[in-house]
Order: structure tokens, then C-alpha cells, then sequence
């Protein structure tokens, strides 16, 4: 389960740095796989209009705290 939660959390921060790049500059590496929470999520959400960059980065930010909580608990 940890190594499960540990994958989820960086595929989050990827998707998350990858989004936020592609709302600055076009991202042209793996943008169908990596862009898909920026492409297609928040694309859709109406109340995100606006803060894209923010959502994208927020998205990465919760996939480091995934990470350090699955490195938590494998510590204990």
C-alpha cells in the first residue's frame, strides 16, 4: 500500500510541475500523459478559472505531502 500511495504521490508531483510548466511555456515532453489533471480537470472545473497555475502547483504540493507521509510511515 505504501509503494502504491508513494507512485500516486509522484505521479502527482509530475503532473502538477508539468501543468504549471504548460501554463507558462508549452510543455512538448509526454504533454498527453503528464498535462492530463491541467488539460482536462481543470479545464473543466469553472471555479478554477483563472488559477491554473496555482491549481497545478497546488496538485504537486499535495503529491510531496503524499510522499513525506509514506516515507512516515515506513518509519514507524
Amino acid at each position: 500500500m505504501r509503494e502504491f500511495i508513494r507512485l500516486l504521490g509522484m505521479l502527482m508531483v509530475f503532473q502538477g510541475v508539468s501543468g504549471a510548466i504548460d501554463r507558462v511555456a508549452v510543455q512538448p515532453f509526454m504533454g498527453a500523459f503528464l498535462n492530463f489533471f491541467n488539460r482536462v480537470i481543470v479545464s473543466r472545473l469553472d471555479f478554477l478559472t483563472g488559477y491554473e497555475l496555482f491549481a497545478n502547483l497546488a496538485l504537486a504540493v499535495l503529491g510531496v505531502v503524499l510522499l513525506v507521509a509514506a516515507d512516515q510511515a515506513r518509519a514507524s
